[in-house]
């Protein structure tokens, strides 16, 4: 992830971050959080730099002011950032050990959470300055840390939303058979990018029997007359992710395949419908199971009905059978059941939810009925 969050969020909305991910560490036992270059990191001080072997590491202690440790030639690109202000840099120069001046600010016998995406090259490298400290990935100590967005994330995942809805009205209008995979696959890129994208993360495109398997994305098949076409994509835009997936048909579809798509509508309505404060994730999952187990499809559905969406297009909560976190106004994920029948096609509506005080908003909002294509 490159760049950065847009200008809407100031120094105090980082400083207010920190300090709640600080608070949650201690509320988790943990003395600390080290947060490596990545997407926390971004939505901690809106500082994205470049992922390199020197080190860059925001140490949030509770208590105390929150350290980004940085290389003395990146300071100047660290200053910049929204969130500067609110932090104090600790710089060090080539030649010097800077895991040695991470550890002056760490408890050497306690505990802290770690970015998923922190190198090993790394947190290996504080560990043998500080043998005794324990570390846990930030995913599991503080699953929720990005989940309940604020007035102005929820403005922007809206925005990322109604952008991929502009794009799918597009190329719904473009030809489909005789088109490889990839061709269409490029014309949504590029849609998704006229419509203010600055970052594709994937554009799927599973036509036939290619369908059938999820994470297909393109390919060089050819599109038929006849193809169900499942069509899944998204990205971030200003910092903040879209991704939704609309099943379209090239020519008239069949009994059989309306039936289906009616089964996967069916079952995205009923996840979307169990969204209230209090439900649990595994209650919007079990909604849209229900509807594709009762009309006999059920082990053709293979994956979990949604994950959490912000500044990357997957993150915690999950909407999935085990998983108890209630549901809190803020929250944002998507509801995407599908059904995959092998070596036939397969059929995926997914759009994102966001919660409210009573229940559901959807962030996508492009029609779900069956859409014919030339």
């Amino acid at each position: 992830m490159t760049g950065s969050t847009p200008a809407i969020f100031t120094a105090e909305d980082y400083r207010v971050r920190m300090a709640r991910a600080a608070g949650a560490a201690a509320e988790a036992g943990l003395g600390g959080l080290l947060v490596a270059p990545g997407p926390d990191l971004v939505w901690l001080t809106g500082y994205a730099p470049p992922v390199t072997e020197r080190l860059t590491l925001l140490v949030l202690v509770p208590g105390r002011e929150p350290v980004l440790v940085v290389p003395a030639l990146e300071a100047p690109d660290a200053e910049r950032a929204a969130g500067a202000s609110a932090l104090t840099l600790l710089k060090w120069t080539d030649g010097e050990d800077p895991h040695s001046l991470t550890a002056e600010l760490l408890d050497p016998k306690g505990g802290v959470g770690v970015s998923d995406n922190a190198w090993a090259l790394h947190l290996l490298a504080l560990q043998r300055v500080l043998p005794d400290l324990s570390c846990a990935a930030l995913t599991d100590a503080l699953p929720m840390l990005r989940a309940v967005k604020d007035a102005a994330e929820l403005e922007l995942l809206a925005a990322a939303g109604a952008a991929a809805d502009a794009a799918f009205e597009e190329i719904r209008e473009l030809p489909f058979a005789g088109r490889r995979e990839d061709e269409v696959g490029r014309d949504l890129a590029d849609l998704l990018r006229r419509f203010g994208h600055s970052q594709v993360d994937f554009t799927i495109v599973g036509s036939g029997p290619n369908g059938a398997n999820p994470h297909h994305e393109v390919g060089e098949r050819v599109i038929q007359r006849g193809d169900m076409v499942v069509l899944d994509f998204g990205g971030l835009k200003d910092g903040y992710g879209s991704d939704t997936t609309r099943t379209v048909h090239v020519g008239e579809p069949t009994e059989e395949e309306r039936r289906v798509h009616d089964v996967v509508r069916a079952a995205q309505e009923a996840g979307f419908r169990a969204v209230r404060p209090g439900a649990t994730c595994q209650d919007v999952d079990r909604a849209a199971r229900a509807v594709i187990e009762d009309a006999g499809y059920g082990p053709y559905f293979i994956h979990r009905t949604g994950h959490g969406i912000g500044v990357t297009t997957h993150e915690p909560p999950y909407m999935i059978e085990g998983e108890e976190q209630p549901l809190v106004p803020g929250m944002c994920f998507s509801i995407e059941p599908g059904i995959y029948l092998p070596g036939r096609f397969g059929v995926r509506i997914e759009d994102i939810v966001t919660v409210t005080e009573d229940g559901g908003r959807r962030l996508n909002n492009t029609t779900r009925e069956m859409v014919v294509v030339d």
